[in-house]
């Protein structure tokens, strides 16, 4: 495939209609976007985080595994290879899908503050120490919408996430820009993160002072971390926490580096550190079901992780927020909050409606 056929808006659709699975994903800090394609064959289908011992490939995986939302692995011959796609892909009046008007919901729907009545019930008689809830928001599709072009207004607007554009018949397609490392690393040398705690940016600078209830969200996700690394014998160097960017919103970030005897066994570790109380909550098996049970809907890939796996090579998988699902005639958006005892409703709808707007703002407005 030429850098010409990358360029052309045609080509994505192409695939889908042939249902030929790709992925396109910018890595913070490099200048192009790789993009893979797996052009022989059906994807592989794994039930079990264990199961990605050994494999290649890159990888998307849902918050709860079932046999309707598998873990899907694109079998590339090779990683992604870097392309310039810069031209073309752009509508000519590009502020259609750069607006900076925001449209947020004031008041919570009666849905969201029925679960969230539910959670806290749960946090308040001590059952969980944390528990992140989330929720998703439906609209409709305009003509104007490209995939494509909204990938590459990702990678201009948040320079300092992982941006991804991905396709498998099994998943649909599905778009995104998520701050958090869930394990990237290779040969000897690994790091993970522990990100929680939200603020918005203050003059498109990082703030620096940070409540407690933030702080002691940080906290847990940390010592969770740090926990299941301890639980393989892992000792890692630690660094935070610190704030760190996430598109038009900050968190408080921990670095946990790492040396990795054996990277044949990446499965096993992406077991213990999956999902993270930062998108589950503590104590995590506990959590986990309680939120399955109580939630209201299903998260599908939102939460999950995502991103190229080699365990003889170059491995970068994150956590699969500030996302979306586009279908053929709407696009879904998901967001999500880490709520402990002391939360407030309001302030944790206001929270989600500002995730929201990070896949939000790379969309077309309705006419």
């Amino acid at each position: 495939m030429t850098d010409e056929e990358i360029r052309n808006l045609t080509t994505i659709d192409a695939f889908i209609q042939r249902k030929q699975p790709f992925a396109i994903y910018r890595i913070p800090g490099e200048e192009y976007p790789r993009f893979l394609t797996q052009t022989t064959g059906e994807v592989c289908l794994i039930y079990d985080v264990k199961d990605l011992d050994r494999q290649r490939g890159f990888v998307i995986a849902p918050f709860h595994v079932s046999e309707a939302c598998p873990i899907v692995l694109i079998q590339s011959e090779q990683p992604g290879q870097p392309l310039p796609i810069e031209e073309g892909i752009i509508p000519d009046d590009f502020s259609v899908f750069s607006s900076e008007e925001e449209s947020f919901i004031a008041s919570c729907s009666e849905e969201y503050a029925a679960c969230f009545h539910t959670f806290i019930e749960a946090l308040s008689n001590h059952t969980f120490d944390k528990l992140v809830l989330s929720r998703s928001l439906t609209i409709q599709k305009v003509s104007e919408f490209s995939p494509l072009a909204a990938f590459r207004i990702a990678c201009r607007r948040y320079v300092h996430s992982y941006i991804y554009l991905c396709y498998t018949p099994q998943t649909g397609i599905w778009l995104g820009s998520t701050p958090e490392i869930l394990l990237s690393g290779e040969k000897k040398e690994w790091n993970t993160v522990a990100l929680a705690g939200t603020q918005p940016l203050q003059g498109g600078k990082l703030p620096q002072i940070w409540d407690d209830k933030n702080r002691k969200e940080q906290e847990y996700v940390t010592s969770y971390i740090r926990h299941q690394l301890l639980s393989l014998g892992i000792r890692a160097t630690e660094n935070g926490p610190y704030p760190a960017y996430a598109g038009a919103l900050s968190h408080l970030k921990t670095d946990f580096q790492f040396s990795l005897k054996n990277s044949e066994t990446l499965g096993e570790l992406l077991n213990v550190l999956h999902p993270t109380p930062a998108v589950c909550g503590l104590p995590k098996e506990e959590a986990y079901r309680f939120i399955l049970d109580n939630e209201g809907y299903d998260r599908s890939y939102y939460s999950g992780f995502i991103g190229w796996l080699d365990p003889d090579g170059r491995t970068d998988l994150y956590v699969n927020l500030r996302c979306m699902q586009v279908g053929k005639e709407t696009l879904t958006f998901y967001a999500g909050g880490g709520l402990l005892a002391s939360s407030e409703l309001n302030d944790e709808w206001q929270e989600t409606e500002k995730k929201l707007q990070t896949m939000r703002r790379l969309t077309p407005a309705l006419s």
